[in-house]
């Protein structure tokens, strides 16, 4: 089976969080919900590329986050591609009164309750990675 490692942060402000709508310029998961991700390139360490990422798709530099939490890799089978798995880094920062700028990877964000997650159509397994960070 073929595996791509990447990152998935969630950002929180106080109690709401940050969710982010995938473009449809991305390659895949076009229109989904989703927290801050990345590919993780070589042997990148993951909260390195978690705080590049954040900074590229969100605009939130690296000292206005706070890591709160990381917990251990998932493994998440992928309904796009056969024989293929996300193995998924999870992060969950802390930040106050940020400004958003979005990259062209994502066209809109929202600050949400952790329960409204389930009323959004998201990126496979998004509600279960969050989960394993609180």
């Amino acid at each position: 089976m073929y595996s791509t490692k990447i990152v998935t942060s969630f950002i929180k402000d106080d109690e709401k969080l940050l969710i982010l709508k995938r473009s449809n310029k991305v390659k895949s998961m076009k229109g989904l919900w989703a927290g801050v991700s990345g590919i993780i390139e070589n042997d990148e360490e993951p909260l390195k590329r978690a705080k590049i990422e954040i900074f590229e798709e969100a605009g939130i530099t690296e000292e206005k986050i706070k890591l709160i939490k990381a917990v251990e890799e998932m493994k998440v089978n992928s309904p796009q591609y056969e024989n293929h798995e996300w193995e998924i880094f999870p992060f969950l920062f802390e930040t106050k009164n940020p400004t958003i700028k979005l990259n062209w990877e994502n066209s809109e964000f929202k600050w949400i309750d952790v329960d409204e997650l389930e009323n959004y159509e998201t990126v496979p397994n998004l509600q279960k990675v969050l989960l394993s960070l609180l």
